[in-house]
């Protein structure tokens, strides 16, 4: 027999895996990681056998520090790997085809503009646009409530002035 918890679990699942994804996805550039981060990240509220208060700010907080982990594990990985066998594991990918050329040099442009900005702002902007709400958002990074709007509009700003100015730069 199903449990309660068993229930809601697959509720909040069902609600946030997709969101929780695609907001790793864009902070860390890297699909893969992105999946495995927001599988643990499911696997832990599981384990925790019952329902945070605030799922959706519980789940965020949670993916946010599986992905902090994994970035500290690969800075300490790239210092021990020689500059030989570092430029071998991170060399460029194979370039794209012509048709989608202008698609890849815009999503660089993006991903240079959100990696110029500050942790907070870049967390801010990415979850706005999975759509997270003002709540969300601050408990998740444990902000004012009152001071998510005038935050997230100058990591907008900022966002905008980086991404034109690249843009500008590559022309």
């Amino acid at each position: 027999m199903k449990s309660a918890f068993h229930d809601e679990f697959a509720a909040i699942f069902d609600a946030n895996f997709r969101r929780v994804y695609r907001y790793l996805d864009r902070l860390s550039g890297e699909p893969e990681l992105a999946a495995d981060l927001a599988q643990d990240t499911f696997v832990r509220l599981y384990q925790r056998g019952c329902a945070p208060d605030t799922p959706e700010a519980w789940l965020i907080t949670v993916a946010t520090n599986l992905l902090r982990n994994a970035q500290s594990q690969r800075a300490r990985r790239a210092q021990l790997l020689t500059a030989a066998r570092g430029a071998a594991v991170l060399s460029d990918p194979l370039p794209s085809p012509a048709q989608e050329l202008d698609a890849a040099e815009s999503c660089q442009c993006v991903r240079r503009a959100i990696d110029t900005l500050p942790e907070r702002e870049r967390s801010m902007l990415l979850l706005r646009a999975e759509g997270f709400s003002y709540r969300d958002i601050a408990a998740a990074l444990q902000i004012n409530e009152g001071s998510v709007g005038t935050l997230l509009a100058r990591a907008k700003r900022a966002f905008r002035d980086r991404y034109e100015g690249d843009a500008d730069a590559s022309r």
